[in-house]
């Protein structure tokens, strides 16, 4: 008993199955947006430490150089500090180009070029 296909169940199916397929595609890319965002959060945080640590090891290594009390330990882990938070910020200025679409500054023209005043 062979019965044929019946193309119009066929059709509803095809568009139920696409109908199902782009939600389940959607949920993702939205799981996908929130995972990649506390990657950044992971990496600006790894990227203050990973700055105080080296301003840390390389303070110490120059105190017990020099055989100095804790004065190259605090410069360094001041500068460490800094330069962190200096490459939190651009990994933060990174992201917002990301959203916003657009560029650096550098690749924008600037507004007064054509005139000659």
């Amino acid at each position: 008993m062979s019965e044929e296909p019946d193309p119009e169940r066929l059709r509803a199916l095809e568009a139920r199955l696409t109908q199902v397929k782009g939600k389940s595609q959607k949920a993702r890319g939205e799981n996908g947006k929130a995972f990649s965002q506390s990657e950044m959060a992971w990496r600006m945080v790894i990227e203050l430490v990973t700055g105080m640590l080296l301003g840390l090891s390389i303070g110490f290594g120059l105190d017990f150089v020099f055989k100095t009390q804790p004065l190259f330990l605090v410069i360094f882990v001041l500068l460490g500090f800094a330069a962190g938070v200096r490459t939190m910020l651009r990994t933060a200025q990174t992201m917002q180009a990301g959203q916003d679409g657009t560029t650096s500054g550098a690749a924008r023209p600037d507004k007064n070029e054509g005139n000659d005043v």
